[in-house]
């Protein structure tokens, strides 16, 4: 059974940074993605951005676009969702995800994802 398990969340002020990690165990296929989403209060989930297993390329929604980058170690078996310039819109319960293939247009749609992780909470005071 695949598992994924999100930590890093927290209290930070707005401009700060704040860096997540998803911990992959399980068996997983050789082609895969791993997508970031969040999710505030009353909104519906939103697609922060995902990283291939293949060549680590990966893609942005407009939102955090140059603010936050998305990086995998894979001898860890990890991926990481660094957050820079964190901004009041930003607060949110961030989940990770596992999409089996990484071809398509799945990014950003929560339907294409497999397995999911538990999320941990992003807090940002002005």
């Amino acid at each position: 059974q695949l598992q994924l398990v999100e930590s890093g969340g927290g209290l930070v002020q707005v401009g700060e940074s704040l860096r997540l990690s998803c911990a992959v165990s399980g068996f997983t296929f050789d082609y895969h993605a791993i997508g970031w989403f969040r999710q505030a209060p009353g909104k519906r989930r939103e697609g922060v951005g995902c990283i291939s297993s293949s060549d680590g390329s990966t893609v942005y929604s407009d939102s955090v676009k140059g603010r936050f980058t998305i990086s995998r170690d894979n001898a860890k078996n990890t991926v990481y969702l660094q957050m820079n310039s964190l901004k009041p819109e930003d607060p949110a319960v961030y989940y990770c995800a596992y999409h089996r293939g990484e071809s398509g247009s799945f990014c950003f749609w929560a339907d294409e994802y497999d397995y999911w992780g538990q999320g941990t909470q992003v807090t940002v005071s002005s």
